[in-house]
């Protein structure tokens, strides 16, 4: 395949035959990327996981707010590349972000986050769960 010199395409410009021929899908600085997530429980815990390839734990924050938790923080690109450089870009660099609300109550005080291999592992233990207690009406 011959290389013209203009800007790399992305799947969704190949995909889509009325768009232009820029790389205009995800331009550097003007968007968050959007972080996938796996949540799961155990009885004990909340569990999510996120692939941030590429990206620094320190240039990661987790924030909880109440019952919402945001992942934010920023993946550089390892060299300096010139957008005509680029032959084809698929991967997100720059600032990414996600927020969720958490469908149970946690301990925020005992959370812990890890990045293993590119792998956020975010543990949130369960917050005890008040006993229900049945009132005894008396008849008068």
């Amino acid at each position: 395949m011959p290389h013209h010199n203009r800007p790399a395409q992305t799947l969704k410009d190949q995909d889509n035959p009325k768009s232009k021929e820029t790389n205009d899908w995800l331009p550097l600085g003007s968007h968050e990327g959007q972080l996938s997530l796996d949540i799961y429980q155990t009885d004990k815990d909340l569990i999510i996981k996120s692939t941030i390839a590429g990206a620094n734990p320190n240039d990661i924050q987790i924030y909880l707010k109440n019952d919402l938790l945001t992942i934010r923080g920023k993946r550089n690109l390892p060299v300096d590349v010139a957008d005509a450089d680029f032959l084809f870009r698929e991967c997100y660099w720059g600032p990414f972000s996600r927020s969720i609300i958490l469908p149970v109550e946690v301990q925020p005080d005992k959370i812990k986050a890890s990045m293993d291999n590119g792998v956020l592992t975010i543990v949130l233990p369960k917050a005890p769960q008040a006993k229900q207690i049945i009132i005894k009406i008396k008849n008068q």
